[in-house]
């Protein structure tokens, strides 16, 4: 493979899983804009696309029983200060809040509210909207396999 070849840099695996995964992505949030179970304010902001898919990454990473901000910028692949700018975003939107940490009097968790439990549902439904699309477009067979391999890939080491 020549490398001032062009062709290779628009199909390889890695290109084609971020393109994929920012449509997926984009779609999710498509669906959640107009979902009549989310918030309406909510609603808005995905519709204005004020919601993006950083902001995926916490409703992708938080644990039900909270979590440390250290720990959801790390399962995000973000940097500490950029994981508290969402944080503060998803705050003052009300979708989570910061609260002690049981086990560390020093430490907060960040942790979803009765607003953000509502968003976290439609994330659900629209994640399984969009994955049922998928399964359409590509067939099911198609979409067992890539699946399956993107699991196997994801819990391999490097």
């Amino acid at each position: 493979m020549n490398a001032l070849d062009e062709g290779w840099r628009l199909t390889h695996l890695g290109r084609l899983l971020g393109e994929a995964m920012r449509r997926f992505d984009e779609r999710v949030l498509h669906l959640m804009a107009h979902n009549i179970d989310v918030p309406l304010a909510l609603s808005n902001l995905a519709a204005r696309a004020q919601v993006s898919a950083a902001h995926i990454h916490i409703t992708r990473h938080l644990e039900l029983q909270g979590t440390r901000l250290t720990d959801l910028a790390q399962r995000a692949g973000m940097s500490k200060q950029a994981m508290g700018d969402l944080v503060d975003q998803c705050e003052a939107w009300g979708l989570v809040q910061r609260e002690p940490d049981p086990r560390d009097a020093r430490a907060r968790l960040v942790r979803f509210t009765p607003t953000g439990l509502a968003w976290l549902q439609a994330f659900k439904d629209a994640v399984a909207q969009a994955e049922q699309e998928f399964r359409a477009e590509v067939g099911g067979d198609v979409a067992t396999v890539v699946a399956l391999g993107l699991e196997a890939y994801a819990g391999g080491s490097a």
